[in-house]
């Protein structure tokens, strides 16, 4: 049976918000999606340890960053926060709308 579940044949659902910045209907409008288009973190990373990082992953480690890769329920500016990344451990912490990353090391 095509597009069933495994489990108990029943439908599988994958439901996503519309995003009227790309999607292609222009009069529609993107509902509880529209207020997080624009948002991003400024992101503070020191030289020492950007250096760690090859330069061919800056502009995608730093897509990543300034996009907050939290967990959307986590606001805690003591909290040192991780992510793996192209083979490296990013940790960081994120204070009044900035990033900061603590420390890089390998995975």
């Amino acid at each position: 049976m095509a597009g069933a579940d495994l489990m108990d044949q029943t439908p599988i659902y994958d439901i996503k918000p519309y995003l009227a910045y790309t999607d292609s209907h222009f009069e529609a409008t993107g509902g509880f999606a529209d207020p997080v288009k624009d948002y991003s973190l400024e992101v503070e990373f020191p030289q020492e340890l950007r250096s760690i990082i090859p330069e061919i992953h800056h502009e995608a480690l730093y897509g990543v960053l300034e996009h907050d890769p939290r967990p959307s329920y986590h606001d805690d500016p003591e909290r040192i926060y991780g992510l793996g990344f192209a083979g490296y451990n990013i940790r960081f912490t994120v204070k009044e709308g900035k990033l900061r990353v603590c420390e890089v090391t390998l995975m």
